[in-house]
C-alpha cells in the first residue's frame, strides 16, 4: 500500500491513515538476493518465540572459497550477503575429511567417543535433530546422509522429515550424486520417473521450500547437508554441457561452476525465508565440513591454495563459518573465536534459548552463542583438539590427535610442535631447545589437554 497523499475527512479516512502509517513502518527490508515480502508476516502469525534454524553445510568447501575469505577464484554472492550482515568466523576447524566432521557436528562429541566406521552412526546416539525435535521443533533434513540406517536411522536421530541420498552405507560411486539421484524421501524411494535427468541439489532445495511452507507456524529445524561441491565435478543445470554430459566422469573445470551453484540455493532459500515473512525469525547458518578437495587449486588473498582435504594441515580442516539472524546478530562482525564442530550443538541451544542435553553423554562442545549474538567477544574455548582416524576398520590406518589454536599445533603421536602460521604445510617442527619460554607454555597447555581426551 502507497503512502496516502490526501488529507482523510472523517474518522474512515483517519483509520486508512493509520493502517498506512502501520504498513510503512513494518515493511520487511529487502534481501538483496530475496524477492520483497507481499504477504502478512508470519511473525505476527507465530505463537512460539523460538527462532528457526537453517543449517547449510557445504561438502568439500575449504575456507579459501568463498570470496568473502578472499577467495578469488569464484563467485559467492549470497555467501557474502550472509557475512556482510551477520557474523563471519575466520578460525573454525573439522575434521579432514567428512564423516569425522559430520559426527562431531551431529553430536556435540569427538570421534574417540562415538565414531567407529566411516558413515555408519549407532543409533542410539543422540543428534541436533533429537534435540531440536525433544525442544518442540519441527525437523528436517536434506542432502547427503551418509550415516547408514535409511529411515530408522533418520527417526531414530530426530528428523520428521527427509529426503536423502546415500541413505544407507555403500561407495558413493555406486549411487548418482548429482544427475538421475536415487533419493530416499519420507520413507520410499522417489520413482526413477520422477528424478530422470533432475539434479539433486534442485530436488533437495524444493523439498526445504515446501518443508517451510508446512511449518510456518511452529519452528523448524531443518539440517542441509547439500551434495555440492563434492567430486564428481560435472556441470549445474546452469552449464551448457548438462544435457549431455557424462556424469561418470569427473572435470575440474566445472568446480567453480558447481562453487556459484551451492551459493545459489543459499539465495533461493534466503527468498523463501523473506517471502515467507520469517527473516527475523530464522537464524542461517553456513558451514564447510571440511578442506576443498585435492586436485582443486584456488586463488586466495592472492596466491595458490592447493585443496588438502584428507590431510591434518590448515588446508585439510580450516573451513567457513558464518551466522546470519537480522536484528538479533550483528552486522557484519569479523571474529577470529575458535570454533570446533563439538561446540554447534551448545550453541544452537542456547542460540533458540533450549536447555543443552544433560542426558546425551559426554559433550565435548563449548558455547559461542554471545558471540554470535555480540553481546561478548569470545568463548571459553581457547585450543581445538582433533582425534582423526577415519577409517578405523580397516587395518594400516593411522590415528592422529592435536590440540591446536589459530598459531600453533601439537600432535600426540609424534610430540611435533608448530607454528602453523608460518609453516602452514607443517614442514618444519620447532626443535624443543628454540622454543620461547611462550611456546614451553602453549605447548604443555596442548599436551594438558591432549592427555584428558579419552573414554
Amino acid at each position: 500500500m502507497g503512502p496516502v497523499n490526501k488529507k482523510p475527512n472523517g474518522s474512515f479516512w483517519l483509520l486508512v491513515l493509520l493502517l498506512n502509517c502501520f504498513y510503512a513502518c513494518n515493511k520487511t527490508e529487502e534481501l538483496q538476493t530475496a524477492a520483497t515480502v507481499t504477504s502478512a508476516s508470519a511473525d505476527d502469525l507465530a505463537r512460539d518465540p523460538k527462532p528457526n534454524i537453517i543449517f547449510i553445510l557445504g561438502d568439500d568447501i575449504g575456507y579459501e572459497i568463498p570470496a568473502v575469505n578472499g577467495g578469488q577464484s569464484y563467485t559467492t554472492p549470497n555467501i557474502d550477503f550472509l557475512a556482510a550482515n551477520g557474523v563471519r568466523f575466520t578460525q573454525c576447524y573439522g575434521a579432514a575429511n567428512c564423516s569425522p566432521s559430520r559426527f562431531m557436528l551431529l553430536t556435540g562429541k569427538y570421534n574417540f567417543r562415538n565414531y567407529t566406521k566411516w558413515g555408519v552412526m549407532d543409533p542410539s546416539e543422540k543428534t541436533l535433530g533429537n534435540m531440536f525435535k525433544n525442544a518442540g521443533y519441527a525437523t528436517c533434513y536434506a542432502g547427503k546422509w551418509q550415516l547408514d540406517g535409511g529411515d530408522n536411522s533418520a527417526r531414530a536421530f530426530g528428523f520428521d522429515k527427509y529426503s536423502m541420498w546415500l541413505p544407507f552405507y555403500k561407495l558413493p560411486e555406486e549411487s548418482p550424486r548429482y544427475k538421475s539421484p536415487e533419493i530416499l524421501q519420507d520413507g520410499a524411494y522417489l520413482p526413477a520417473s520422477e528424478t530422470k535427468d533432475k539434479y539433486s541439489v534442485d530436488i533437495f532445495t524444493k523439498y526445504i521450500q515446501d518443508f517451510i511452507d508446512s511449518n510456518q507456524r511452529k519452528p523448524f529445524f531443518i539440517y542441509y547437508s547439500m551434495p555440492l561441491c563434492h567430486k564428481v565435478f560435472c556441470p549445474t543445470p546452469d552449464d551448457p554441457e548438462y544435457a549431455t554430459y557424462d556424469f561418470t566422469k569427473s572435470d575440474p573445470k566445472f568446480f567453480p561452476s558447481m562453487v556459484n551453484y551451492m551459493d545459489k540455493q543459499i539465495g533461493v532459500l534466503l527468498a523463501k525465508i523473506n517471502s515467507a515473512g520469517l527473516r527475523r525469525k530464522t537464524i542461517f547458518v553456513f558451514l564447510g565440513d571440511n578442506g576443498s578437495p585435492k586436485n582443486i587449486v584456488s586463488t586466495y588473498n592472492g596466491y595458490e591454495v592447493p585443496g588438502e582435504k584428507g590431510q591434518t594441515t590448515s588446508y585439510g580442516t580450516h573451513v567457513p563459518l558464518i551466522f546470519y539472524w537480522p536484528k538479533n546478530a550483528p552486522e557484519g562482525v569479523v571474529t577470529n573465536q575458535l570454533v570446533d564442530f563439538t561446540d554447534f550443538m551448545p550453541t544452537l541451544a542456547n542460540l533458540t534459548g533450549i536447555p543443552v542435553p544433560a542426558n546425551y553423554g559426554v559433550l565435548d562442545g563449548k558455547d559461542f552463542s554471545q558471540v554470535v549474538k555480540g553481546t561478548a567477544t569470545s568463548s571459553s574455548r581457547d585450543a581445538v583438539f582433533l582425534h582423526f582416524q577415519p577409517f578405523l576398520n580397516e587395518s594400516g590406518n593411522r590415528l592422529f590427535r592435536y590440540a591446536a589454536n589459530s598459531t600453533y599445533k601439537l600432535y600426540d603421536e609424534s610430540g611435533f610442535f608448530y607454528n602453523v602460521v608460518n609453516d602452514i604445510e607443517e614442514q618444519h617442527p620447532i626443535p624443543a631447545a628454540s622454543l620461547t619460554p611462550q611456546e614451553l607454555l602453549t605447548k604443555q597447555y596442548f599436551e594438558q589437554i591432549i592427555s584428558t581426551m579419552h573414554k
